[in-house]
């Protein structure tokens, strides 16, 4: 049994997979080094030195087997943080590699590829769920600030969403489970660690004049506009999750 490490990012992925390929393994796992707890002690260690020329061959390999939405469904199934992630992306390479006039991630008859398949869907579901409950706050700056906490590490198939729609105004948009977040500037959108631009703890602090009265009167008329007698909890609860609600202003 082989373990391959590797340094938790898309590029480490796929060159810890080159190298199942270079070396012959076929007993082996992959695993990041941050989630790795070594239970088998007669497992040999080997460990990756990313390599984006190695990364980029698997990845060339595969766009051309099973085309760019086959790369990006294996994008999400990465930025998923499945404990199964590193498993199913193996497979599915090798399954691409001997079978490369199939689109292999079609085959839902194997477990692989229906984990994949399932755990893509969910992906999208969050990711359009950020979109929709995304609530900017304004800052002193001028800077429209949101905190997110989702399930997986949407962040970056969220990005070109907000980046396309909202390129008038100076943008953040924060994930408070992995602590970095998105800087749109009106020219680009770059990825950040709160070291860097923002003391997230007291953000609360900056709010601007004016977003401190939105949020006043926005939270006076939801609740002048609430009817009680037509109050339907379980109904809202299933269009809005309450996990949700700690992004809207009126639920505060």
């Amino acid at each position: 049994m082989h373990t391959i490490l590797y340094d938790g990012s898309f590029e480490g992925l796929f060159t810890a997979i080159f190298e199942v390929f270079e070396y012959r393994y076929q007993n082996v796992e992959i695993a990041s080094k941050e989630r790795f707890h070594q239970e088998n002690i007669f497992a040999e260690i080997h460990e990756v030195i990313t390599q984006t020329d190695k990364s980029d061959r698997v990845l060339k390999k595969l766009e051309q087997n099973l085309g760019k939405q086959g790369i990006y469904k294996l994008l999400k199934v990465f930025l998923s943080e499945d404990p199964e992630l590193e498993k199913v992306t193996l497979s599915a390479v090798r399954q691409s590699i001997k079978n490369p006039e199939e689109n292999i991630l079609e085959n839902y008859a194997d477990a692989d590829i229906m984990k994949i398949s399932k755990i893509c869907k969910s992906v999208d579901r969050e990711s359009h769920r950020m979109t929709a409950f995304v609530r900017f706050e304004k800052m002193q700056d001028d800077i429209f600030f949101s905190k997110i906490d989702p399930d997986f590490n949407v962040l970056p198939l969220i990005r070109k969403h907000f980046s396309d729609r909202y390129q008038d105004q100076k943008w953040m948009i924060y994930d408070l489970r992995r602590n970095y977040g998105i800087l749109y500037d009106l020219e680009t959108s770059d990825f950040f660690y709160p070291d860097e631009k923002l003391d997230i703890r007291n953000y609360q602090e900056n709010f601007h004049e004016e977003e401190k009265n939105y949020q006043t009167l926005w939270q006076r008329y939801f609740t002048k506009t609430n009817i009680i007698e037509r109050k339907n909890l379980k109904l809202h609860v299933q269009h809005v999750p309450k996990r949700y609600w700690k992004y809207l202003t009126e639920k505060w």
